[in-house]
């Protein structure tokens, strides 16, 4: 159990004894227990007198007289309390004993997950992210995305979740009638079984000009609605030339993929095609679509325009084709009843919430889920501005390419390597600069609020001071160092009996930190917001920092216990730089 568990648990019971019949109607949310602000506070504080005072008719600090005097009693045989006082209105302060903490410590280091516990039972997560569109290049909007759903498939898999993670890339619709017309004119020996190689990029400029033809051109504009026919119908040559669009995209996709080593399963709009004609035939069937203006469309409550007039969500357009929405609501049916999720996370930038907000009302007013069984979260996410708070554009007024953006970083951070060592080994810097470009683009976008806007700049994110990952990785680096240095092999240590000793407040405050993983872990998971894990970690780096200057390790009469917390915190660096899709170093 966790210490905040640990102290709840023990207030609860406090609370019951000293006011006994009068507890039932205490809610959960008044036992918090939270970390306390400064370090002269103790560790942790109970601040639920005040909300229970007007339950309980008696002022605050009556109520934390009589709780902290039934404590008292209760403390006897709970040896893992050091100190208990009342402050303020009623505020109670807890410190913990460090020889509960580092016993803690020592059960942690010797376990492969960190204090983590793994569920009763395992839920099925699928998690929804990245989803580029197919004939079109990865921008630095897909970024968010990718490393976020990422990042938060990492965490869940690590609590011993079964997590599918699924790309759902935009490869079906329209846009694919007016490529496949043009591209027929333009290099029909596309539609061989094995046609020349095509990059990417000139898959867009044949997009683009495809979409120009298609607004200029009456007899093309034919011509590509014909296309997007014959290839609902399976007609074998457009068939084949979709299919190499596709992999095209897709070739160029898992370059980035790889790069970021992010791993995901595809199932594009085109998975859900089949899907999509029986259900709105099964909807208009129930009575649940109306007709407006020859669409077909479902009207849920609370949806409004600014005129207040009820809004529409379409399922099926006048002209008898579907969109987003009747892809989505196939998708998310399919993934309750088919692949049985129990959780279904999205992660898309926060300009489709609304969209979300009226799929997941009308999946359940149509009963595709019980909310009670499943859990539905979009996980939205702000934008990615420059230097000038807005979208990040190339000279030329186009959305910057993420390859171009993730080479630059890994460039500027061998460029900071050289300036922060210059007689860095020539053999290791080329891998030390890719890990550092990588993990600061990562890093930087991963410790900020995901709901926030923020801006994009090497500089900062490649600083070695601050929150940033090359912060992160110093500390990581330090303690190796520190290890080579005591000529000591750390796996023998760990198999000695030494045990932890926690004397100094540095040491106490940082193996205090350490045995926090396992609280942070189940925030991120509960908010889905893995910031809070990059903000836990930079703290460890600091506490790590101020401990290392504070308190001698190599040559000290504390040596192997010091090692031994810096293990500790060494393990916990390295797996939750994991957890974010950081990779560690060694040296730098």
């Amino acid at each position: 159990m966790t210490f905040p568990g640990l102290l709840k648990q023990l207030c609860e019971t406090a609370l019951n004894t000293a006011f006994p019949g009068k507890t039932a109607e205490i809610a959960p949310e008044f036992l918090e227990i939270t970390e306390a602000t400064q370090e002269k506070y103790g560790h942790y504080q109970f601040n639920g007198a005040m909300k229970l005072s007007k339950l309980l008719h008696e002022n605050p600090r009556s109520i934390a007289e009589k709780l902290m005097s039934a404590l008292n009693t209760l403390a006897a045989t709970n040896a893992f309390i050091a100190k208990m006082e009342i402050a303020g209105p009623g505020f109670i302060n807890f410190t913990l004993d460090p020889t509960f903490i580092a016993k803690t410590l020592a059960e942690q280091l010797h376990d492969p997950y960190l204090g983590v516990e793994k569920p009763a039972k395992p839920l099925k997560v699928i998690i929804d992210f990245s989803s580029p569109n197919i004939a079109k290049e990865m921008h630095v909007g897909h970024l968010r995305s990718t490393i976020i759903g990422d990042s938060l498939r990492k965490i869940l898999t690590f609590m011993g979740h079964e997590v599918l993670p699924l790309n759902h890339i935009g490869d079906w619709g329209t846009q694919f009638g007016m490529l496949i017309a043009h591209i027929k004119t333009v290099f029909p020996e596309i539609a061989q079984a094995n046609p020349p190689d095509v990059a990417l990029g000139t898959l867009v400029s044949w997009y683009k000009a495809s979409k120009k033809r298609f607004d200029e051109d009456p007899i093309f504009k034919k011509s590509a609605q014909q296309e997007v026919v014959a290839l609902q119908q399976g007609e074998e040559n457009s068939k084949r030339i979709w299919e190499h669009i596709c992999a095209i995209s897709r070739k160029a996709y898992q370059t980035i993929y790889d790069l970021l080593e992010v791993q995901l399963i595809e199932r594009g709009e085109s998975f859900y095609n089949p899907l999509l004609k029986p259900l709105v035939d099964e909807l208009e069937k129930s009575g649940v679509l109306t007709i407006s203006d020859g669409a077909k469309c479902i009207y849920l409550e609370g949806f409004t325009n600014r005129e207040g007039e009820k809004l529409p969500m379409i399922l099926q357009k006048t002209d008898g084709g579907y969109n987003y929405a009747t892809t989505d609501l196939a998708a998310l049916r399919h993934r309750v009843q088919i692949e049985k999720a129990d959780w279904i996370i999205i992660v898309t930038d926060a300009g489709q919430s609304l969209h979300f907000q009226m799929l997941f009302e009308a999946a359940r007013k149509l009963a595709f889920y019980d909310p009670a069984r499943v859990r539905i979260n979009h996980v939205p996410f702000g934008l990615v501005l420059n230097s000038d708070g807005k979208k990040i554009k190339t000279r030329s007024g186009e959305s910057e390419r993420l390859i171009d953006l993730l080479q630059t970083a890994i460039e500027q951070a061998q460029q900071k390597l050289l300036e922060h060592n210059p007689s860095y080994p020539p053999e290791a810097i080329g891998e030390a600069a890719h890990i550092l470009g990588l993990n600061a683009v990562k890093y930087s976008d991963l410790s900020c609020h995901r709901a926030s806007d923020y801006i994009f700049s090497y500089e900062k994110m490649l600083k070695f001071e601050g929150n940033t990952a090359a912060f992160l990785l110093y500390a990581y680096v330090r303690i190796q160092s520190i290890q080579r240095k005591a000529n000591l092999d750390i796996t023998d240590l760990l198999g000695h009996p030494t045990s932890i000793v926690l004397e100094d407040p540095a040491e106490i405050s940082l193996g205090l930190l350490v045995c926090q993983f396992r609280t942070v872990i189940e925030q991120c998971a509960k908010e889905l917001l893995p910031n809070r894990l990059a903000d836990y970690l930079y703290r460890l780096a600091e506490k790590f920092h101020l401990f290392f200057h504070h308190c001698r390790v190599e040559g000290s009469s504390k040596q192997n216990s010091r090692l031994l917390l810096c293990e500790a915190v060494a393990q916990v660096l390295h797996q939750g730089m994991r957890l974010l899709g950081l990779q560690p170093l060694d040296k730098m």
